[in-house]
């Protein structure tokens, strides 16, 4: 019986650590690890230990087979340690426990009514973190994954996003980001004077605080900075949106 399954990751590479698997039985047990890459799987030479010691070089898949004397076994959950060679920014310290650090922000967009909408976010981790995503700091229910998808986006998916990242060691949050979903009469390359009137120069900058040093986080301004842009954009205004 398994009593302890291995767990993903999510490392830079050359980063070393271990994948650990327990189990119990009525006779001595013995373990073997194997790894697939490219839909093949090997069994991994002299992996017959409880733990298998990684250097991550690139993402695989890895399971743990115990069995007894008996010839009797049971296989661990596959597990994946995914690999990120390149993290110039979020590089974990040298003393790193694990702890979710986004190595990836998603970035602003500004789309049609009926265009598709992907947000991209990753973060390294061990255990691999999990993604919830919130838009003006409401959480999205179904968007737990790296990337946010919305195949046919409307003015309602119009907001500030925002991705946390988290593990058993804690979390992480991501660069929250604008997005505008426009009507399409409305983002012609020459629109009509009645439709788009030109700019006159009016020109608004708001920000929002979100973080203090001597007071928990808010999510309000998020919700409030965006609401105020939409409405000055409607008065002709040409808004700049800062956050912290």
């Amino acid at each position: 019986v398994i009593t302890e399954q291995p767990v993903s990751a999510a490392v830079p590479a050359g980063h070393s650590f271990s994948l650990r698997c327990r189990a119990e039985g009525r006779t001595a047990l013995r373990y073997q690890w194997f790894c697939q890459r490219q839909s093949l799987c090997q069994q991994i030479p002299g992996a017959t230990q409880q733990d298998l010691p990684i250097t991550a070089q690139q993402c695989q898949l890895y399971i743990c087979r115990v069995s007894d004397l008996h010839r009797n076994c049971v296989f661990s959950d596959w597990v994946k340690v995914e690999v990120h060679q390149c993290v110039a920014r979020g590089l974990p310290p040298q003393l790193w426990q694990g702890e979710p650090v986004i190595v990836l922000n998603p970035s602003e967009q500004r789309l049609e009514v009926g265009r598709p909408l992907r947000l991209r976010c990753a973060a390294m981790g061990v255990p691999a973190p999990s993604y919830q995503w919130y838009r003006n700091g409401n959480l999205l229910e179904h968007q737990k994954r790296k990337t946010l998808w919305v195949a046919q986006a409307q003015l309602s998916d119009s907001g500030t996003y925002l991705c946390c990242a988290s593990n058993s060691y804690g979390q992480h949050w991501s660069s929250a980001v604008d997005v505008l979903v426009d009507l399409a009469s409305c983002a012609c390359s020459q629109p009509a004077p009645s439709l788009c009137p030109p700019a006159t120069g009016k020109v608004a900058l708001l920000v929002g605080n979100n973080h203090y040093r001597h007071h928990p986080n808010l999510l309000a301004p998020l919700r409030d900075v965006f609401e105020l842009r939409l409405l000055l954009e409607q008065l002709s205004f040409q808004v700049v949106s800062l956050l912290d």
